[in-house]
């Protein structure tokens, strides 16, 4: 079964560069650290899922060359994570089905509000983005893939971590709950949030993601959702071990 894992964005909610900031040309020189709001996508034997829908949604697709979604798995519902969902309407033009999302209860109920007209009745002439909203299963089976969900926590949000083969995803986390480990021994690669230097109230910074990448132990892992605390080549270079990376947009990881 072949999938292949794209980091569609690797940035944080301020994206990378930031707005109002001054950075050194050879900062801005190196493309790896033009960092997009995170998200991922699965592209399986059979179809792809899209893990969250970043404001620059659109732009990452038309960059990988994505040409069909079956379906969207929002993690949660921060706006770095869902407001690129109304460009979902154009797969819907193109296939004429309706997108399915799969979320969590309380992310439905955000989902609805934010994105009201996606609920109405049709509009003539108009080409309003349809949802079609589902609970999330403990295992998704799309495009002949079977992905394992669990919940991580971000502060106090709930968030959700999925594994597919030997690869599990885990952007915005804080904390990982003792039942969420059992879907974390045996990985190949562990994608994991990182975001900044100094301590946040609720993501993992630098010095407590390593902490985990080692009690993870995967074969190899990519920190994401990173500020602009991180310049890629000097980072990857002086301060990480050779199973540590840093992720960036467009990185391309077989599972």
């Amino acid at each position: 079964m072949a999938i292949t894992a794209v980091i569609l964005g690797s940035g944080t909610s301020n994206g990378c560069p930031s707005l109002g900031y001054d950075y050194s040309p050879e900062f801005l020189a190196n493309p790896k650290n033009w960092r997009t709001r995170s998200s991922l996508l699965l592209e399986g034997p059979e179809g792809n899922l899209l893990i969250d829908a970043a404001p620059e949604m659109r732009l990452q697709l038309l960059r990988e060359n994505v040409k069909s979604i079956d379906a969207v798995l929002i993690t949660h519902t921060h706006a770095d994570h869902i407001m690129g969902m109304d460009d979902l309407r154009c797969f819907e033009q193109r296939s004429g089905r309706q997108m399915v999302i799969y979320a969590q209860p309380l992310d439905q109920e955000v989902i609805r509000r934010v994105f009201s007209y996606a609920f109405v009745d049709d509009i003539p002439g108009v080409h309003l983005p349809r949802f079609i909203l589902r609970d999330l299963p403990e295992v998704l089976d799309v495009g002949g893939m079977s992905i394992q969900t669990f919940t991580v926590m971000h502060g106090p949000t709930p968030v959700v971590g999925i594994r597919v083969g030997g690869l599990a995803y885990l952007t915005d986390v804080s904390e990982i709950p003792p039942q969420a480990w059992a879907h974390l021994s045996g990985l190949d690669t562990l994608i994991i949030d990182a975001v900044r230097r100094r301590p946040h109230p609720n993501h993992l910074n630098f010095e407590q993601a390593l902490d985990v990448a080692g009690r993870i132990g995967a074969g190899m892992t990519y920190f994401t959702h990173l500020s602009h605390d991180y310049d890629h080549d000097v980072t990857e270079r002086d301060e990480l071990p050779e199973n540590i990376r840093l992720a960036y947009d467009g990185l391309r990881i077989s599972v």
